[in-house]
């Protein structure tokens, strides 16, 4: 056996579920199986274009799919075990591996050979017989390798293969900056007074992070991914609340080792540069054209119907705030005093809800509840497998008759080794070609509370699980032959959708009474609560969507530039300014979402001029919810139609036909209005 063969990567797993064998995996594995993993695929490759005779859809498309399998194997685990417990030798590995892995890419994807075979199979497609989804796949092979770069000239495609590797250097150094500046940047309290108006768990919470950090008799306030913090709803000292706000603004935006502006300013020059080689104008002509949306200008349309109305609502909800202050509104006064004015217009106090919220509960009696009476799927819990981190639970997830769906792995708490936010991961992608069920992640940054207590969260935590799950489902309900397409393998503009659907079951009547109970009492979460929230639903949503947009617009901002704009860049904060001001959606109680320097989405996570795709796939997903409630809601034929026409199919066709298919026509943007209030 050659220490190739012993690697834990090197094979496909036998143990349940094909799970990674995480009891074996160390990291001195991951980069020999890397190197090894890019040999294998890369002689993979030319095995097909050594193949004899004319191309066929087997022996090229075929044969694709099913090369680079060790290299997939390990960099699945890898990108998970990277973004939810990192450390410094798996970030060296990161930074190691993403210019290599860029390279070993552009070796395949701007191989002419291959690309001609491709091309002539395209060419003659209608003559070879397939059937949807394999004609489906071989178009997306040929548009994927066009959008590579695989039509450009010899010079051209040595440039992009050094544009490639550079900016894989620096959205691995992006990424290492947010989160040790995220880190750095949590604020220590002194005295338990400070902390007035907390819950006693989010207290302990607070004590725990601090003894975490080795500080006696402290408490930490750690940062969370976006502008503000969840404390701030609830926080009495007006200081306090301020600290906070302003050090989320500063993340990987100071003067230090883990500042971002000079990578993100490089980034965008070099995206913009790279967009050129392709003929557009602009990075977001370039990444928009392959999305449902299609061109920048599509994009735009949109949001400037809905810019102008949430601005108007924000403005209204900042007199309420005012009139219930007393004074002047700051960014770090909102949500301290929506929660006084939430509790005066509609008798709502969210925080008095977290009690009915223990996550226990929300899990297996909402959550899973929701998904059994929809697709007939159930979950058990396998503390016998052996995940990526002690804190990552399997659960596994069978059909009504005992066949076997996948497994589900809930990684719910935060951590300093955890990048922030909410996200879910595949290890492994349904397929029927290498027969495999589908093992997919949710990530949940849920403060961890002291040994023994209840975890209670809060109801926007709630909604995350929630919709973290709804990307859980769509992996998990795929029913694919080919791994390419599987689960959430969609146009990113698209792949919010299914995740937004998932939310409409929270406040559900059946679900909501048989998860929202108190942890003590096992109350119920009681209705005239719940009718308020479904009252308030749009209360709001004027801070939360001129927020959303600002980050949406500055990410159209800075990849609508061309190289020679983005070159005259110098000053990220002023050009911040300038685009959120350009768009009408300056107002200074509602900071965006994202600054540049921590909006991960963007420039280091796959969103680039995608972060609009929330509130485009929002337009299908209210829609949709309206398609449910006109049905009949939480039904098993419905969760079939759902399924079968559109969650099961993955990527296997067009998105919108997708679409089409379940809900009998095109979408309608006034469900998303009327949902937001902005009619």
């Amino acid at each position: 056996m050659t220490n190739h063969e012993a690697n834990p990567f090197a094979n496909r797993s036998t143990l349940d579920f094909e799970l990674p064998p995480f009891a074996e995996i160390q990291v001195e594995h991951y980069l020999p199986a890397f190197y090894e993993g890019c040999t294998r695929q890369l002689a993979e490759v030319q095995a097909i274009l050594d193949t004899p005779g004319l191309p066929t859809f087997e022996n090229t498309i075929v044969a694709l799919e099913k090369s680079g399998q060790m290299l997939m194997r390990m960099l699945l685990v890898f990108y998970n075990k990277s973004s939810s417990d990192t450390n410094d030798a798996i970030d060296a590995i990161e930074e190691e591996m993403a210019p290599k892995f860029a390279a070993h890419q552009d070796a395949i994807n701007l191989n002419p050979a291959l690309f001609q075979r491709i091309k002539d199979l395209f060419e003659n497609r209608e003559s070879l017989g397939l059937n949807s989804e394999d004609s489906w796949l071989l178009e997306r092979y040929y548009k994927d390798l066009l959008y590579a770069g695989a039509h450009l000239t010899i010079a051209q495609r040595d440039r992009l293969m050094q544009l490639n590797e550079q900016l894989s250097k620096l959205e691995t150094q992006f990424s290492k900056n947010v989160l040790a500046d995220t880190n750095d940047l949590a604020v220590i309290v002194d005295s338990l007074e400070e902390l007035d108006g907390l819950s006693a768990g989010e207290i302990e919470a607070a004590a725990t992070a601090a003894v975490d950090r080795g500080l006696v008799d402290k408490w930490l306030i750690g940062m969370v991914n976006f502008t503000g913090n969840p404390v701030l709803d609830s926080l009495t000292n007006r200081e306090l609340r301020k600290k906070i706000m302003e050090a989320s603004k500063l993340k990987a935006n100071r003067s230090n080792a883990h500042d971002n502006k000079p990578i993100l300013l490089e980034m965008v020059k070099l995206r913009a540069e790279r967009a050129e080689l392709f003929g557009k104008h602009t990075h977001a002509e370039h990444v928009i054209a392959v999305q449902t949306a299609e061109h920048p200008d599509n994009v735009h349309a949109m949001l400037r119907k809905i810019a102008p109305a949430a601005l108007r609502n924000a403005k209204a909800e900042a007199e309420d705030l005012k009139t219930s202050a007393g004074a002047e509104i700051q960014s770090w006064d909102w949500g301290f005093y929506t929660e006084k004015v939430r509790l005066e217009k509609y008798n709502i106090d969210t925080t008095k809800m977290r009690p009915y919220f223990e996550l226990e509960r929300v899990l297996h009696d909402g959550v899973f509840f929701a998904a059994n009476k929809l697709f007939g799927i159930s979950f058990k819990e396998r503390p016998d497998l052996v995940t990526y981190h002690p804190e990552a639970r399997a659960f596994e997830v069978n059909n009504e008759d005992g066949s076997r769906v996948g497994l589900f792995i809930g990684d719910f708490y935060t951590r300093d080794s955890k990048r922030g936010g909410a996200w879910m991961n595949n290890l492994v992608d349904q397929n029927f070609l290498f027969g495999q069920l589908p093992v997919v992640v949710n990530n949940l940054n849920i403060p961890k509370p002291g040994a023994g207590k209840p975890t209670l969260l809060t109801y926007d935590e709630t909604t995350t699980l929630f919709h973290e799950f709804g990307h859980a489902i769509h992996g998990l309900l795929s029913q694919v032959k080919y791994p390419r397409v599987s689960g959430t393998n969609v146009q990113r503009d698209f792949v919010e959708f299914p995740s937004q659907v998932n939310e409409m079951w929270i406040l559900w009547p059946e679900v909501v009474e048989n998860y929202a109970r108190h942890f003590e009492t096992g109350e119920r979460l009681p209705q005239e609560w719940i009718d308020s929230l479904k009252a308030a639903s749009a209360f709001n949503e004027g801070h939360s969507t001129t927020s959303y947009l600002a980050a949406a617009i500055l990410d159209l901002a800075w990849h609508s530039l061309t190289s020679e704009q983005a070159e005259r860049v110098s000053d990220v904060e002023a050009f911040e300014a300038q685009a959120i001001k350009d768009y009408g959606l300056d107002f200074e109680p509602v900071p965006t979402r994202y600054r540049s320097t921590y909006f991960s989405h963007i420039f280091a996570g796959g969103y680039s001029a995608g972060y609009y795709g929330y509130i485009w796939s929002e337009v299908l997903d209210a829609d949709t919810v309206d398609w449910f409630k006109e049905n009949g809601g939480l039904k098993r034929e419905n969760g079939e139609h759902f399924k079968n026409s559109l969650l099961g199919r993955g990527g296997s066709i067009d998105s919108m036909q997708m679409f089409r298919n379940f809900r009998g026509r095109d979408s309608k943007i006034e469900p998303l209005l009327k949902r937001r209030g902005l009619l």
